[in-house]
């Protein structure tokens, strides 16, 4: 039996045991469906988890004289990570290459970024790019990672979604500003509005247990950009890049960062969209 079969049947057999409990009291069948939610969120952040937690524990238990750099550890890390998923069925082929095509474009801002002193990768490493090393795709992959795995898990399906050009020409949008707000005026505050009004009546539409739940996209996207906020402090915190205003001791991360990564996950969404198509709910609820 593969591994992804074997978590299934424990899933499965934790279910039915849990399942009675739920009976005659919606306070336990409300407990129990927050409890799949927070379970599915956790599986969904499988890869991202796991590369945050590498960050985190090897920043502490390193060896300063080892002969692979940490930062070449992490690239190698990554890459068996993804073999390893792929292999077991743990992960999709179709989610690979949300993950491939993440690790692309954000490599290719962060080698613009690093030039320009956004912010720095202090450890020395052979498998870089510039100032860039390679698992620093990766981070951004997490991101593609985590939308792709969620939409499958939550069965996420979207009441009143726009025309599908406009949130691409959003995505255009905000990856360019990326670069050009060194050269030109900074647009995020018109990005910000374009995208109030084109997801303005969408609503994300997921099943965390037997019932459908909604919510804004707005308000799942703003969340979303908080929590990566919170694993940008972990980041830094554990040197995995340093922002200049942490040059001299890490300080937290300013949450007008918060902006930024939340016109990523708007280019991130649509993405993800190339791989996962936004199905229409059958109805609003």
């Amino acid at each position: 039996m593969s591994l992804k079969d074997q978590i299934k049947g424990r899933v499965e057999a934790f279910d039915a045991w849990a399942r009675p409990w739920t009976l005659g009291a919606s306070w336990r069948a409300g407990a129990y469906e927050f409890l799949l939610f927070g379970l599915k969120q956790a599986w969904a952040c499988l890869f991202a988890g796991t590369m945050l937690a590498l960050l985190v524990v090897t920043s502490f238990w390193w060896p300063q004289d080892a002969s692979l750099a940490r930062y070449d550890f992490l690239v190698l890390a990554a890459v068996g990570l993804q073999v390893f998923l792929l292999a077991t069925g743990l992960e999709r082929p179709r989610e690979a290459l949300v993950i491939a095509i993440f690790h692309l474009v954000g490599t290719a801002m962060e080698i613009f970024k690093t030039a320009h002193g956004s912010w720095t990768y202090p450890e020395e490493s052979l498998l870089r790019i510039g100032g860039v090393p390679l698992f620093s795709g990766f981070m951004y992959a997490c991101v593609g990672s985590f939308m792709a795995r969620i939409i499958r898990l939550m069965e996420i399906r979207f009441d009143f979604y726009p025309p599908v050009w406009a949130p691409w020409i959003l995505a255009v949008l905000a990856y360019a500003n990326f670069f050009t707000h060194h050269y030109l005026p900074d647009i995020r505050w018109g990005l910000f509005a374009f995208s109030a009004l084109i997801f303005a009546r969408t609503w994300v539409v997921y099943r965390p247990d037997l019932r459908d739940r909604r919510m804004p996209l707005l308000a799942a996207a703003l969340l979303t950009a908080f929590f990566i906020w919170i694993a940008e402090n972990l980041g830094t915190y554990a040197s995995a890049w340093v922002y200049p205003d942490q040059a001299d001791g890490w300080t937290p991360v300013s949450l007008a960062k918060m902006g930024s990564w939340y016109l990523l996950i708007m280019l991130s969404f649509v993405l993800v969209t190339l791989v996962h198509p936004p199905r229409r709910a059958e109805r609003a609820i």
